[in-house]
């Protein structure tokens, strides 16, 4: 029960409300149950002479004095009135527990997701480079969802064990010698059935492991579709999952099997036990007959409320390891949070100085005493072949990488000193891979930002060169652009992705190898828009292509090992 403790602390309030509304709808119940003995008794001696009948019990006679006190008589209607108010007020009180049960359990798997979200979010980009897009996408989607259900069923599990005291209570108060030996006796029965639960524990923690590992795999896959396709080799892709799916199909099947064995075999072992309860209380020990049937009521009640309870909490073990899992991924990330630097607010009039960098991935040293300016309203290009350091530069300079030693400085300033996130909002970038959303090229502009107007996103598709074919498209703005924005041609979906990062007017524009998948034609095009804008903002592009070398302003050459030679 860690888990619910757990959560039972982290949202103290929708708990005790939850709880509060159980233990009286329990009450309720209890109170109703116990009306009916003396109803009972009521029919069962109409007809007799009162000197026949015998005198009322411990329970009965609680039940009587409490009518007494209110001054309702003891009839037969009155204790059947009693029984259907008890039975309403119960059935108000368990919706209003069930009701924050199911909110909790929603806000549970929300604010999972979120805090999963943000902590990623907020990490260290060499951390965030380690992670698989698979593992992330199985917390927010599966494990998010399994672990509101573990907290779903522990509070089940709960009302249930309420709803068991309170017939057990009745139970005692009637013979608490009769329910003394009833009660050790179930407790053996949960106890004999409690291995499945450890077998469901088992079966779900190995359920995590392979579902992590196997959307890991899934999601790197179908990203390498068309490739596979292409060369006719999609069917690697299902020899490589079908072992981590078998795997997971067993486990699936073992639990379903601790789930059906439990069920099956606990309310069998119940029945047998409150059978051999009432032949012994009639036929050896001559109990009464009501008193016998409110016992096997209250007994019979109560074990099938214990054995909910124990239902519940495998389903609760079956899936809390999920909720574990989510939070040793939250942790990890939080650990790994990204220093935002000092709290100076850049500017970028005169350009940035890179001076004596040094950088190694992984023990590989990259850069080595690189020295470099990147002057301000210019166009500058880095050119060299792959694993001369071009990218790790712009990494250094938009701050997702440190350098182990030398300095950045903008306009001078250094960068320890700048507000991260502030020089951030001053970056417009534009990835190599330009990958658009199924969305509309509106969306795709602003990214669902509010603050923008469809009047910003236009003048930013016109610095583009994007709005004269986005004006010409069936819808517009609001033209779906396909998924990866496949109906769009490689140069449309370069100028959007560009107009995406002009949208929040950057002081400096990064294009990391924006045009190399570029027809020369459409290469042209981007190259005439970006020379317009370098009176706007300051340029920074990778490239191996000679013409955007050619229209560049300064031209950088690194060569493997991050040493630079000025190529312009």
């Amino acid at each position: 029960m860690r888990l619910m403790i757990h959560l039972f602390r982290a949202y103290p309030m929708p708990s005790f409300l939850m709880v509060l509304a159980l233990f009286l709808s329990g009450l309720a119940e209890g109170l109703g149950l116990s009306a009916m003995l003396p109803m009972l008794n009521i029919a069962l001696a109409s007809g007799e002479g009162t000197e026949t009948a015998e005198p009322p019990g411990q329970l009965e006679q609680i039940v009587l004095d409490v009518l007494a006190w209110l001054g309702v008589p003891a009839t037969l209607g009155a204790l059947l009135l009693l029984i259907v108010a008890m039975a309403t007020l119960k059935a108000v009180l368990l919706l209003a527990a069930q009701r924050q049960v199911g909110y909790t359990a929603a806000r549970v798997a929300t604010d999972l997701r979120l805090e999963v979200l943000r902590n990623m979010m907020r990490s260290r980009w060499s951390f965030f480079l380690h992670q698989p897009a698979g593992r992330l996408t199985n917390a927010l989607a599966t494990e998010a969802q399994r672990a509101s259900d573990a907290y779903l069923n522990g509070a089940t599990a709960l009302t249930f064990l309420i709803q068991a005291v309170v017939y057990g209570s009745v139970a005692l108060a009637v013979s608490w010698q009769a329910t003394a030996v009833s009660l050790m006796a179930g407790a053996a029965v949960i106890w004999l059935s409690h291995f499945l639960v450890r077998m469901t524990r088992r079966a779900g923690k190995r359920q995590t492991e392979l579902m992590i590992s196997l959307m890991s795999h899934l999601t790197d896959t179908l990203q390498s579709v068309k490739p596979l396709k292409a060369m006719a080799r999609e069917g690697l892709t299902d020899r490589m999952l079908q072992g981590e799916t078998n795997r997971l199909n067993k486990a699936l099947r073992k639990q379903v099997l601790a789930g059906a064995a439990l069920d099956a075999g606990q309310d069998l072992m119940f029945v047998m036990l409150i059978a051999l309860g009432v032949y012994l209380a009639i036929g050896v020990l001559k109990m009464e007959f009501a008193t016998v049937l409110i016992l096997s009521v209250a007994l019979g009640r109560t074990f099938a409320f214990l054995g909910k309870v124990q239902k519940q909490y495998q389903k609760l073990a079956q899936a809390e390891s999920a909720f574990w899992s989510l939070r040793d991924t939250s942790a990890r990330a939080e650990a790994e949070q990204e220093h935002l630097g000092g709290h100076v607010t850049p500017v970028l009039e005169r350009g940035i100085t890179l001076e004596g960098l040094r950088f190694a991935y992984e023990g590989h040293s990259v850069l080595s005493g690189l020295d470099l300016e990147i002057p301000a309203h210019r166009i500058t290009t880095l050119v060299g072949p792959s694993g001369s350091g071009k990218t790790t530069v712009i990494d250094l300079i938009i701050g997702l990488l440190r350098p182990e030693s030398g300095e950045i400085r903008i306009d001078g300033v250094p960068f320890e000193t700048i507000d991260l996130r502030a020089w951030r909002r001053m970056v417009g970038y534009v990835p190599q891979e330009t990958v658009l959303l199924h969305d509309t090229v509106l969306h795709n502009v602003t990214l669902g930002d509010p603050a923008i107007s469809e009047a910003q996103a236009r003048a930013a598709l016109e610095k583009a060169g994007a709005w004269a074919f986005v004006r010409a498209l069936p819808e517009g703005l609001e033209t779906l652009v396909g998924e990866r924005g496949g109906r769009l041609s490689g140069g449309q979906r370069q100028r959007i992705a560009i107009a995406r990062a002009l949208i929040n007017a950057p002081r400096l524009l990064i294009l990391d190898e924006a045009t190399s998948a570029l027809d020369p034609e459409s290469e042209a095009e981007i190259i005439a828009t970006l020379k317009a804008l370098r009176d706007e903002l300051t340029i920074l592009a990778i490239t191996h292509n000679e013409g955007m070398a050619q229209a560049a302003d300064v031209v950088h050459r690194l060569e493997v090992g991050g040493r630079l030679s000025r190529a312009g």
